[in-house]
C-alpha cells in the first residue's frame, strides 16, 4: 500500500488495480438512501481515506473502456443503463476545502465533468437521476431539490468539506430550488456554466461566470452526435416497411413478380432510405440554415430535395401516365416521412419550448400522416397502371 506523501494531511490516497470492464457494475446504482458508490467500477482509479470516511478516487483522463462504452451508448446499445453509482467521488486529491460539483448519474455526463477538469483536485457529488442527463433529470425531477438534499446527507459531504459551496450544472436549475437546499442543508448553490470545459476558468474567477459561459448554443459538434440514436430507433420499423414495401413494387408492372420487385421495389426502399437520409441526419447537420422555424418544415424542405433528385435519378419517363403518377406518390411520401423524422429533434434542440412542441405536433402529424397514407395508396396504383 503506497500512501501518497504529496496528498494534505486530511486525505490520503491508496491506488487500486485497474479493474477490468468486465466486471463493470455502473448499470446497478444505489437507491437515494444511498451507501458509499462502488468502488469495483471500472473508472474508479483509487480510494481516499478522509476523516469523513472512504471515498472512490477517479481521474480525469478517460481509459479505452469508457471511450468504448460512451460510443456503445450513442448508438443505443446499452444506453438506457448507462450510470455510474450516486454518492461522493474525490477527482484527483481533493481535501476539506476543494470545490463540490454536482452531476447526474448519467456516464457520458459524469465523464464529460471529470474529463474538462485534468490537473484539477474537485469533490464530485453524483446525483441518481436513474441514469439521465443533467438536462432531461432536471425536466423529468429526478435532478431535483429533494435528490440533492439527499444526497447531500447520505454521500458525508459536510464532514468531507469545511465550507457551504456546492456548484450546480446551469442546465439543472429549473429542477432545483436553491433556497430551500440552503434552508435545508446550509449549502448556497451556485450555478456553474453550460458546458464543462468552462468549468476550470469559472473555478479560477472565483465562481464568476461570463455572459458567454451561459449562452447555451446547438452548434454542429452537438447536432451530429445525435444522429447514430436516431437510427437506430429508426432500424427496426425501416426494415420492417422496407421488406413490405420490396414486395409490393412486384405488384402489377410490365414484368414478372420478380422483376418487378428488383425495378419498383428496390426503388422504392431507396426512397424510403432517402427519407430516413433527409430527415435523421441532414436536417440536424443543416438545421440553422433551412428555410423555417418550425422542424416540420426544415424536414419537408429537405424531403422535397432528396424526392427531387431520387426521381431524376430514376429517369421516369413523365411522358407515360404510370411514371406520372409513381413521381406524384414519392414526392408526398417522401417529404411526409422527412418531416416526421426531423420532428424528433424538436426535444434535443436548445430554443424549442414545450408549448410550441405540442401546438407543431397538433398541426403537423396530421398532415404527414395524411401525405404518407394517400401517397402509399397512389403508388399501388401506379403499379396497377398500364
Amino acid at each position: 500500500m503506497n500512501i501518497d506523501k504529496n496528498v494534505s494531511a486530511s486525505a490520503k490516497m491508496i491506488t487500486l488495480p485497474v479493474i477490468e470492464a468486465g466486471s463493470c457494475r455502473c448499470g446497478e446504482t444505489k437507491d437515494s438512501a444511498g451507501t458509499a458508490p462502488n468502488l469495483n467500477q471500472p473508472f474508479v482509479t483509487g480510494v481516499i481515506f478522509t476523516g469523513a470516511g472512504t471515498f472512490p478516487q477517479v481521474s480525469s483522463a478517460l481509459r479505452w473502456h469508457d471511450h468504448w462504452a460512451t460510443f456503445k451508448a450513442r448508438w443505443g446499445i446499452g444506453r438506457m443503463n448507462y450510470a455510474v453509482d450516486p454518492g461522493l467521488y474525490a477527482l484527483g486529491n481533493p481535501d476539506n476545502n476543494s470545490p463540490v460539483l454536482v452531476s447526474a448519474n448519467y456516464k457520458i455526463s459524469f465523464d464529460k465533468l471529470r474529463e474538462a477538469l485534468p490537473g484539477r483536485s474537485v469533490w464530485l457529488l453524483v446525483l441518481d437521476t436513474k441514469g439521465i442527463n443533467v438536462w432531461c433529470a432536471a425536466g423529468k425531477g429526478t435532478f431535483g431539490t429533494q435528490e440533492l438534499i439527499n444526497k447531500t446527507e447520505s454521500s458525508r459531504l459536510k464532514e468531507a468539506v469545511n465550507h457551504k459551496k456546492i456548484i450546480l450544472p446551469q442546465l439543472g436549475a429549473p429542477g432545483i430550488a436553491a433556497h430551500e437546499v440552503r434552508q435545508r442543508t446550509g449549502f448556497k448553490v451556485y450555478y456553474g456554466p453550460i458546458r464543462a470545459e468552462d468549468i476550470p476558468a469559472y473555478l479560477d474567477a472565483g465562481l464568476k461566470a461570463t455572459a458567454k459561459m451561459r449562452l447555451m448554443t446547438f452548434p454542429l459538434k452537438d447536432r451530429a452526435v445525435l444522429i447514430p440514436v436516431e437510427l437506430v430507433e429508426i432500424i427496426k420499423p425501416f426494415m420492417f416497411l422496407a421488406s413490405v414495401l420490396f414486395l409490393l413494387g412486384g405488384i402489377g408492372g410490365p414484368g414478372g413478380f420478380l422483376e418487378n420487385s428488383l425495378s419498383y421495389g428496390s426503388f422504392a426502399v431507396l426512397a424510403l432510405s432517402g427519407a430516413v437520409l433527409a430527415g435523421a441526419v441532414i436536417n440536424p447537420l443543416l438545421l440553422p440554415y433551412l428555410p423555417g422555424r418550425a422542424f416540420s418544415i426544415k424536414g419537408f424542405f429537405t424531403g422535397i430535395i432528396v424526392a427531387l433528385t431520387l426521381l431524376y435519378l430514376r429517369g421516369l419517363d413523365l411522358q407515360a401516365w404510370p411514371a406520372r403518377v409513381e413521381a406524384f406518390a414519392w414526392l408526398l411520401i417522401i417529404p411526409a416521412v422527412a418531416a416526421y423524422l426531423a420532428m424528433n429533434f424538436t426535444g434535443c434542440s436548445t430554443y424549442t419550448s414545450l408549448s410550441g412542441v405540442k401546438k407543431e405536433m397538433r398541426l403537423a402529424l396530421p398532415v404527414q400522416i395524411s401525405m404518407a397514407i394517400c401517397g402509399i395508396l397512389i403508388w399501388l396504383i401506379s403499379r396497377l397502371i398500364t
